[in-house]
Order: C-alpha cells, then structure tokens, then sequence
C-alpha cells in the first residue's frame, strides 16, 4: 500500500485535501489497525487526517475496518437490546453518573456493557467507580462473555475487544492531539449491531457526523451531547436525546434552555468513592435521581424494548419513583 499517497492526498489542509472513499478509508485504517503502517507515516497520517477532518464516508470505512477485528460479544437470549455505554472521557469537573445509568437499568434486567480505557489520566472514570461496587474489568473476551451472561453488567477495555483501536488511542500520549479512534471508540458495538448504543459527543459537528454514520448504518442508538463527553445526560440541563433506529431519528426529549429554578441533588465531591456512595443513596432511594437521568433512563426503556412505547417507558420510571422526571 502506497502510504505517501494518501498522506499527500490527506496533507493538503482544509482547501486542498482529497477526501477518501469509504472503500479506501476502510483499506487504510485495516493497516493502521493490523500494525502494517510505519511510525512515521502513521502520525503523519493520523495528523493529517486531524487537519481535514473525516467525513462520514471515511468514518464508516473506519469503522467498519474496526468491526472486522472487533472481538465480538454474543447478544444474551431475551427480547431486550444489551445497552452498549462508551466510556472514554471521565469526569474532572463533576461528577460522573455513567455508573449510575448503568446500575439503574441492570434494575430491570437490561444486560449492560460498558467499554472504555482503565487510566484516567488524571479523570475519574467509570472503571473506577465500579469498582467501589465490586465489579472489575473483564481481562479477555472468554471472562467478558461470561460474566454477561451470569451478572448482566460488565466493563470491558478496549484492549480486550479491539487492541488496534486500543493502539490507535495511544498515540495521542505521542502526538499530543486527538485522532479518529477517539471518535470511533464512541460508536462501537461490540454485539455488532444488535445493541442499543448510548452515543455521545460535545461538539455539535461530532453529533451531526455521528448522526450521519449511525444513521447510514442503521445502528440502533440514543444520541446526545455528552457531560465533559461521557454518554449520561447533564444533570443540571437535559440535552436532546434523539432515537436513532433503522435509518430514522427520532427526538425522544428536546434540549432545556430556562434557567435552573432548583439545584440538582449531586455528590459534593466527584471522587471515586464520594460518587458511588452517592448513588448507593440513590439507589436505596435516600436521594432524589437527578431529572435529566431518569429522562435518560426513560429512554433507554423504550429503545432496549423494555417498554412498548415512550409513554409506558416513561411511566414506569415514574412508578419507581422518579415521577417529577419524566414529564
């Protein structure tokens, strides 16, 4: 593979930059994935195609490369779609609830896999709350597929499911900028499309390409914008929470503008040990859900198919006592 071509294809900057075919895209990242792409040429690569930025032709030929060496998960035997959470960014500024969001909904039986990096550089990530409720990080694909189908909630890293992607994070620590993979991990599945994935970005360029790729492929998906880029809805104000499912979107909850009239009930701290021992209280019903979080949770009820539509959705989490919520 010629890789001074694409690099002199991609190199160019935002005016004269080719963009490539889904078909090239998808031939390129499999060597980027599979190791077959020089040091030099492989950063060169990765910042050029950070200058242009991708489009969702390229992305969907990213991930599909990344699909093909995805070590894939068996769906558990029910109904209901797993919910699929990425979990990249941690918390440095509040508290992080994706925890909380996946607790909630092993409540009602909804199997829950969460994938995601085990440092946090300095972040408070989800593996590390979970382990102040006893639930480690799978260590292979064999541990993670048991533990699904005997517990329902698993997190698993990345390097477990997709070392190459894993690989590809890893640059950043190199280059010191962001590179595709941190948009890709955002959008992986890994029971390849028969989970409901919780997709999240913070700038809306990222949502609408999300859209166009989750969209073109038919994912199942609640798409958001992301708290400090963690896929749970902002405690303080609710995003949009749209459905995406076979090709259509629909918008599940609009986007609050009026100012706060009340303060949420959050954690003092954003700790690790601080913010499980809120939502243990929580959990126990000794504190108040934040409203965004239960509209969160709602969704997840209709679009896993717990729920036949959005209004039983929303009632049930009103019967569990969250019912300020889910107007």
């Amino acid at each position: 593979m010629n890789f001074a071509h694409f690099i002199r294809e991609l190199g160019r900057g935002s005016e004269g930059a080719r963009d490539m075919s889904l078909q090239e895209a998808q031939q390129l990242y499999g060597a980027m994935l599979d190791g077959g792409v020089p040091e030099l040429e492989l950063g060169a690569i990765a910042i050029a195609l950070r200058l242009k930025g991708e489009t969702a032709d390229e992305m969907i030929g990213f991930l599909a490369a990344a699909n093909e060496r995805m070590y894939a998960l068996r769906r558990p035997p029910g109904r209901l779609r797993p919910v699929v959470i990425p979990t990249y960014n941690g918390a440095r500024k509040g508290a992080n609830l994706v925890p909380l969001l996946a607790l909630l909904l092993r409540r009602f039986a909804i199997p829950v896999v969460l994938h995601g990096l085990i440092e946090g550089y300095g972040r408070v990530t989800s593996a590390q709350i979970l382990r102040e409720f006893g639930l480690l990080p799978s260590t292979s694909q064999l541990q993670a597929q048991q533990m699904l189908n005997e517990n329902g909630l698993i997190y698993v890293p990345l390097s477990v499911i997709c070392p190459g992607l894993n690989n590809q994070l890893a640059l950043r620590n190199r280059l010191g900028l962001r590179n595709s993979a941190h948009s890709l991990v955002k959008m992986l599945d890994p029971f390849t499309g028969e989970g409901l994935l919780l997709a999240a970005a913070t700038h809306p360029d990222y949502l609408d390409t999300m859209r166009e790729v989750l969209g073109a492929l038919g994912t199942h998906a609640l798409l958001l914008r992301g708290t400090e880029g963690e896929p749970f809805a902002n405690p303080k104000r609710r995003p949009r929470i749209e459905h995406l499912h076979v090709g259509a979107c629909d918008i599940l909850f609009e986007a609050e503008h009026d100012s706060l009239k009340t303060l949420p009930n959050l954690p003092e701290a954003f700790d690790a040990k601080t913010t499980a021992d809120w939502m243990r209280r929580v959990l126990a019903g000794e504190s108040a859900l934040p409203p965004p979080i239960a509209n969160q949770l709602a969704c997840c009820l209709y679009a896993s198919g717990y729920a036949d539509d959005f209004n039983q959705a929303k009632a049930i989490v009103a019967v569990e006592g969250f019912g300020l919520a889910v107007t």
